[in-house]
Formats: C-alpha cells, sequence, structure tokens
C-alpha cells in the first residue's frame, strides 16, 4: 500500500488533535506526519501512533523544505488565507477547515456522505464545511433526492467547543462564577442566541454559513432557507431542529426509509421508548443521529427532524479525513 507525507496545520488545537486521533483510528498510511503550529507551539512534542513527532513552526521555509502530499488545515480563516495556496503550489493537496475557502466558486465544499463527486474538482484546495451545515445536510440529502426540497427552517443548539478551546473554558470556568473571555455573555446556565458577528440584516455570519453552505454543497442555488443559530451550555454535540418543506407528497414511512437507508445516517426515533438523540450520549460518534421524525400538518408536504452529531469529529476532523481517504482510494 502506497503511503503519503500528511501535514496537520494546526496540530495542537483542538480539531486538530481530533484529525489526528482519527487519522490514526482509520489507518490512513501515512509515510511522514508533520505537524505545523504557531511559534508559540513550535519545539514541543506530540505522540502519534506510539512515535513522537516535533511540532513545526508554520513558516514558508518550514513548508517548502518539505515534500508533503497531503495537509489538513485547522488554524482559522487567515491562516488559511495565507498559507493554503503556499501548500498547494508545493504540491499538496489541502482540505481547509476554516470559512476562508467555503464559498470561493473554484473551490469545492465537501461532505463525502453528499457530494464526493465535487472532490475531483479541487485545484489544491478543498474545503471542510462549518460544523452545523454538515450534519444538517448528511440528514437532508436523502431526502432532497427522494422528494425535492422547497424550503429549510434551521434551528440550531450548538456547543461550546464549537468556538475552540475559549468556548470550552468559557463553560469550564463559568461553573465557578468566571467571567466569560470568548462569549459575549457567560453561557453556564444560559442560551446566547448570537454566533459570529452580527450582519447587517440582522443575520448571524453563523447563520449566513448555514444558507450559503447548504446550497452549494446540495447543489441548488434555489432553496429557500432561513436559519436561527444558538450557543448552549454543551460541551461537545450540537442538536439542530430542522423543518423542512417538500415539492412531493410524502408520509412518515417513506421519510424514515429515506433515512434510514442513508450513508452516514443513525436514526433514533422510539418516543414511546424515550428514544431520540442527544449531545451527551453521542459525543466521539461519527455519525449523524436523527430523531423526533413527524409530519408538519401545517404545510402541504413536511416534516420536522431533530439532528445531533459530534461537531468536533464529524463537524470537523473525521469530515476532513473522509474526504482524504476517498482521494486515496480514488488513486
Amino acid at each position: 500500500m502506497k503511503k503519503y507525507n500528511v501535514a496537520v496545520v494546526g496540530a495542537t488545537g483542538m480539531v486538530g488533535r481530533k484529525m489526528l486521533e482519527v487519522l490514526a483510528e482509520r489507518k490512513i498510511p501515512v509515510a511522514e506526519l508533520i505537524p505545523f503550529a504557531s511559534k508559540h507551539s513550535a519545539g514541543g512534542k506530540i505522540t502519534w501512533c506510539g512515535h513522537d513527532y516535533t511540532v513545526v513552526e508554520l513558516t514558508k521555509e518550514n513548508v517548502r523544505a518539505r515534500k508533503i502530499d497531503y495537509a489538513l488545515f485547522s488554524a482559522g480563516a487567515s491562516v488559511s488565507k495565507e498559507f493554503a495556496p503556499m501548500f498547494a503550489e508545493c504540491g499538496a493537496v489541502v482540505i481547509d477547515n476554516s470559512s476562508q475557502w467555503r464559498m470561493d466558486p473554484s473551490v469545492p465544499l465537501v461532505v463525502p456522505e453528499v457530494n464526493p463527486q465535487d472532490i475531483a474538482k479541487n485545484h489544491g484546495i478543498i474545503a471542510n464545511p462549518n460544523c452545523s451545515t454538515i450534519q444538517a445536510v448528511v440528514a437532508l440529502n436523502p431526502l432532497h433526492k427522494a422528494f425535492g426540497i422547497k424550503r429549510i427552517v434551521y434551528s440550531t443548539y450548538q456547543a461550546v467547543s464549537g468556538a475552540g478551546l475559549g468556548g470550552y473554558n468559557d463553560l469550564k470556568n463559568g461553573v465557578n462564577g468566571e467571567a466569560p473571555k470568548k462569549f459575549p455573555l457567560p453561557i453556564f446556565g444560559n442560551v446566547i442566541p448570537h454566533i459570529d458577528v452580527f450582519l447587517d440584516n440582522g443575520y448571524t455570519k453563523e447563520e449566513e454559513k448555514m444558507i450559503k453552505e447548504t446550497r452549494k454543497i446540495i447543489g441548488d442555488d434555489s432553496l429557500k432557507i432561513t436559519a436561527t443559530t444558538v450557543r448552549v451550555p454543551v460541551y461537545y454535540g450540537h442538536s439542530e431542529s430542522i423543518n423542512v418543506e417538500f415539492k412531493s407528497p410524502v408520509t412518515l414511512e417513506k421519510v424514515r426509509n429515506a433515512l434510514l437507508n442513508a450513508p452516514g445516517v443513525v436514526v433514533m426515533d422510539d418516543t414511546l421508548k424515550g428514544v431520540y438523540p442527544t449531545p451527551r450520549e453521542l459525543e466521539n460518534r461519527d455519525e449523524v443521529f436523527v430523531g423526533r421524525i413527524r409530519l408538519d400538518d401545517s404545510v402541504s408536504s413536511g416534516v420536522n427532524l431533530w439532528v445531533v452529531a459530534d461537531n468536533i469529529r464529524k463537524g470537523a476532523a473525521t469530515n476532513a479525513v473522509q474526504i482524504l481517504e476517498y482521494i486515496i482510494s480514488d488513486k
């Protein structure tokens, strides 16, 4: 089996460490691992698959000095803007977890269960979608194929880890009454309808991301979508209430069957027995879990879904590694 030189940019961060974990779990054939991070973390050691690696400072010289086949980025949009094209120019394929390239028309935005065919359209950079968008489209794509989606209403309940270590610490320290450093308000014992910055139209950038990214991934710019994204005091796992209106008539049985046969989806829906997905019970899982499936009688053809997934795994690290798997298997 051919092996590849794989870089992880932002290797010491929350998502970067999870990328390393998933690379090992999924047995990606790595010849050489190159963990990149900022000057602050450079020189430190990380252990991966029983071997110690020295963290390399992310500089132009250090990138050019190494032969890299694939690079998984999780270091923020500004870092990606500067360094992703350089990695690509040096012959690597970049899979970027930031928001920098997602809406660039020349960069494919990929969820492997939904649009793996777009991977081949890359010119050296592939974008990983927003974590809340990833789990939504995994659940919605089979329904769109079967019935044609007319309108989507997103309401999200997003974990603090979606804001990185700073968000995680705001909840952890908030338990002891410490003031928040990452969020605008205390998150412990609270719910904050404010993720990313507010735009002139009253929506947040996170809400705009979900709307635009869903259209791009599914490949339908005519989709009518609205969203409200909310931060909740949960460490890991995003939950979403998704209301969907279809172009074609649906029955509950047809919706269930479409979801039961969908890749990456696990149906957990037996309310009489108290079975439905919750983030605490599904932490560290790669699948997207769907429950509370019920018809929406207020429209001619619609359903309500409750969708849960681990935002650091499927919402970031696992999706990126799955893209890498597709590329390697295609070769």
